[in-house]
């Protein structure tokens, strides 16, 4: 069976067709064109579009070189292999690269036949750029989808030995069906022989008597809050007492719990300083000044609830991860003082700023900060009080004047510059007018022309900076 077919009477389909009227086909059928001669050298070429050529390296040049000269080196074969058969029947489409003036090589599929009978062969060429393109976006898009993937399986590899390596009994619960989905070795370990139909079991079927009930409210409560109390409970197998606690995090479109379990007699072991550490953690958490603690770059580890309060969040959960600097009331500027200060002095004292709230609402704030190497990682304390009750009884009261350079400089990062340059203006004022009134014997009249002021402009200026006896029989 025949795969292709010819023209059956090209004489008198075509008619008397002469040499213009062929190159012009053979132009438009084609975005490249070659007329190549028995030594393979480009005799005349044929560009349909204009960007084909510009693309190209040297186009115009072609004529008089061979063909395997305007190729790249993986395709001369190719044309070779394109000329041999040529001059026995047409040839099969291959794909030509050709050297590029403005980066990549542009890819060109070739056909060639020969036309008449003086060995002159023709090439027609079809442009795949715009396949190469599509080729290339589809490479790069599978490279991206293997890096995803990759980053994926480091993920939950990296997660899956936390999971088993743990000292503690780990818990992943289905918050819909409250049935146990993953268990680790820790926690096999608590159950004993339930281990083997502990997967799949019902989670609160785990515990005995009312302490079931105990350990449904704190999954209720980290249900609606994001976060709740620890419970004590005691298991059905074993009869053993453990501490129950427990998190939200969803994963897709399912939320689940993961569940920690403490032996209560192994805590009684540890001894005082926990006991002593786990009242301060607690006085911490229901302080009445906000306490967070963040990764080395501002992200959020873990915050109280008064500081959850004054960012208006409902749960713990939507601040943990987000970085501090999304509350503080300078973008840019507040969290890479504190930052820069931890990193060089390890402590922060009573810097002042604002505090925004996720609903609008804003608050005078002073934090004091500190760093601290746990077990090789460095975490920061930022310990936050709302000084706005303090500092708007009727009108705020203006800072306390700084009378030195030193006191002005321990300024910077705690305030603008703004109010560093108007303090700075204040501070020289007041040494001035001092100085004066030190020269002249506590004579204002004198001081005031000293001073180039009118007496009633220095009697401003004495009252705003509290010098003197400002009595109007002082005054006389």
């Amino acid at each position: 069976m025949s795969v292709a077919a010819t023209f059956k009477a090209p004489k008198k389909s075509l008619g008397d067709l002469d040499a213009e009227a062929a190159a012009t086909l053979i132009s438009a059928a084609s975005d490249v064109a070659l007329v190549v001669d028995e030594n393979s050298i480009i005799r005349d070429v044929s560009f349909h579009a204009e960007d084909l050529a510009r693309d190209l390296e040297e186009p115009a040049r072609w004529v008089g070189r061979k063909w395997t000269d305007v190729v790249t080196v993986e395709s001369r074969p190719k044309v070779a292999a394109l000329l041999s058969e040529a001059k026995l029947k047409a040839t099969r489409w291959r794909q030509l690269n050709h050297p590029s003036a403005h980066g990549p090589d542009v890819p060109i599929l070739y056909s060639a036949v020969q036309a008449g009978k003086a060995g002159r062969i023709v090439a027609f060429g079809r442009d795949l750029r715009a396949v190469s393109a599509v080729q290339q976006r589809l490479v790069d898009a599978q490279q991206l989808m293997e890096r995803d993937y990759s980053r994926l399986r480091h993920v939950e590899m990296r997660y899956r030995l936390l999971f088993h390596m743990s000292s503690e009994a780990v818990l992943v619960v289905d918050a819909a069906t409250q049935k146990v989905l993953e268990a680790n070795p820790a926690a096999m370990a608590l159950f004993g022989d339930a281990q083997a139909r502990l997967i799949g079991q019902g989670f609160l079927g785990l515990f005995a008597g009312d302490t079931g009930s105990a350990v449904q409210i704190l999954l209720g409560g980290v249900r609606a809050a994001g976060r709740a109390d620890d419970v004590e409970a005691r298991l059905i197998e074993g009869k053993v007492d453990v501490r129950v606690s427990a998190s939200l995090f969803r994963q897709e479109a399912a939320t689940f719990f993961l569940v920690r379990l403490f032996r209560a007699r192994v805590e009684a072991v540890r001894g005082e300083d926990v006991k002593i550490q786990s009242k301060l953690l607690k006085l911490v958490e229901s302080g009445p000044d906000g306490f967070v603690v963040t990764e080395p770059n501002g992200d959020i580890i873990v915050a109280n609830a008064a500081f959850l309060e004054m960012a208006q969040l409902s749960s713990e959960e939507q601040a943990r991860g987000e970085s501090l600097e999304r509350w503080l009331g300078r973008p840019g500027v507040d969290m890479n003082v504190l930052i820069a200060n931890l990193r060089q002095r390890g402590s922060v004292r009573l810097f002042a700023t604002t505090l925004r709230g996720d609903f609008g609402a804003t608050a005078e704030v002073e934090i004091s900060a500190v760093s601290a190497n746990n077990g090789g990682e460095m975490s920061y304390g930022f310990a936050i009080r709302n000084v706005g009750l303090r500092l708007t009884a009727g009108a705020r009261p203006t800072r306390e004047l700084p009378r030195s350079i030193e006191q002005l400089t321990e300024l910077i990062g705690r305030v603008s510059l703004k109010e560093l340059v108007r303090e700075s203006t204040d501070v020289i004022e007041r040494l001035c007018i001092e100085a004066a009134l030190e020269i002249t014997g506590d004579n204002r009249a004198s001081a005031a022309e000293m001073l180039g002021l009118s007496r009633q402009s220095l009697y401003v200026k004495l009252r705003r900076y509290g010098l003197g006896d400002l009595s109007e029989q002082a005054e006389m």
